[in-house]
């Protein structure tokens, strides 16, 4: 069985194309198996669509991480929305989000509707397992490509350069300079490395929809405001409130939480109490962090509420980000064909490395290992990932179940 990527073919039209079907399918098991924020789920996505399904080669997933980081919006799910087109096409795509998304919204909007804490010893235990996981995932993730992505000391030193930027920028504002920063030093130390073969990928969006994408994503952001004025409407204040928050937040996952809390919070729709029920709810859950919004959506006081206010949230926060990507990605393919662009890209994709390693300490280790036996179940959470090649959902059950066992020592 081939395990390395290298033998992958080039270009998409090179590669076995799936069904909408499949891609549903496989983000489904990733939505209901994918713990642990936004940096965790890109470390699920490289296994099972890298590692072990072979949509996409390393280099390809470092190109598409990195701009994804560059976007406004979730980039765990632009990245997991970016492989469901490039496997199944447009309808590949929706199946990816649907997928991915619907298993923490579908939850959040139970735990909003049943009104009811998710705590006591197993409870707690549950929760710190699905934490330690995370740990053992986004090591995984930074082992691999460390290995194929800084594998020399150019490329080793702007990872750590990253590192260091982002330790001190802590912001999502770091995270672009870091990769900004990353993509200047390889333009001017990873030049010798350019091949004339380097792999392309096409998406197959051409660029009128690109263009069209990114005027419909500028003409809502500002004309959903004046419609508020205009009409009144608490739907359209909902979308809009929602739509504003998703497309005005770089990083994603929790870093949208002070933007959901002034527009849900500060407006009277949600109180402080229910929305850090919420919050606390949405930790719980697999899948992106956004879904957040789906909570809020379902217990807000104003009408539409309930279901219809959970589609409308829902859709309004993701909907600028999806947006982005799809105007970008045409440009994209003509970018990063050039000699220069591939350097700038390998520099980037090795700063990528270094955000990585820099979010495996902070958020994930230090809010996950507290105690020498939380290290020990994560350390066996690796092995079993690394060296023994267990599939990422098996190991969220067996650490969830190790925190449940953890909670009572």
């Amino acid at each position: 069985m081939k395990s390395s990527t290298a033998a992958l073919p080039d270009t998409v039209t090179d590669r076995p194309q799936g069904t909408p079907g499949e891609v549903f399918l496989t983000f489904l098991k990733l939505g209901l198996t994918s713990f642990g924020g936004p940096i965790a789920h890109l470390g699920y996505f490289r296994n099972e669509l890298v590692t072990r399904r072979n949509w996409i080669n390393e280099e390809g997933y470092a190109d598409l991480v990195t701009l994804c980081q560059f976007l406004p919006g979730p980039a765990s799910s632009q990245v997991g929305f970016a492989l469901g087109l490039l496997r199944g096409g447009f309808r590949g795509a929706v199946a990816a989000w649907a997928g991915f998304t619907l298993p923490s919204a579908l939850l959040l909007v139970a735990f909003a509707m049943a009104a009811t804490a998710f705590g006591g010893p197993v409870g707690n235990g549950l929760l710190h397992g699905l934490k330690i996981v995370a740990v053992a995932v986004v090591a995984q993730a930074v082992w691999g490509m460390a290995r194929n992505l800084a594998p020399d000391k150019e490329r080793a030193s702007i990872a750590l350069a990253a590192v260091l930027i982002v330790v001190f920028v802590s912001s999502a504002f770091g995270q672009i300079v870091a990769i900004m920063a990353g993509a200047l030093m390889g333009m001017l130390f990873c030049r010798g490395e350019i091949s004339s073969d380097s792999h392309h990928f096409s998406f197959g969006v051409p660029r009128w929809i690109g263009v069209s994408c990114l005027l419909i994503f500028f003409g809502l952001l500002g004309l959903l405001p004046l419609a508020v004025n205009i009409i009144g409407s608490q739907g359209i204040s909902l979308f809009d409130a929602f739509y504003r928050s998703g497309a005005l937040v770089f990083g994603g996952g929790h870093v949208v939480l002070p933007l959901l809390k002034a527009e849900a919070v500060n407006t009277g729709w949600v109180n402080a109490d229910t929305f850090l029920a919420g919050y606390g709810a949405a930790q719980a859950v697999p899948g992106p962090l956004f879904t957040f919004a789906a909570y809020l959506g379902t217990v807000m006081g104003p009408s539409p509420n309930g279901v219809a206010g959970a589609a409308i949230a829902l859709v309004g926060i993701f909907l600028p980000g999806l947006l982005l990507l799809i105007g970008t990605l045409p440009f994209w393919d003509d970018f990063r064909r050039h000699s220069l662009a591939q350097a700038a890209l390998r520099g980037a994709s090795a700063a990528v490395v270094g955000i990585l390693g820099a979010a495996l300490y902070d958020p994930v280790w230090t809010s996950a290992i507290l105690r020498s036996y939380d290290f020990a179940l994560a350390l066996i959470g690796f092995v079993l990932l690394a060296a023994w090649r267990a599939p990422p959902w098996v190991v969220v059950l067996m650490m969830g179940a190790g925190g449940i066992g953890l909670s009572f020592i």
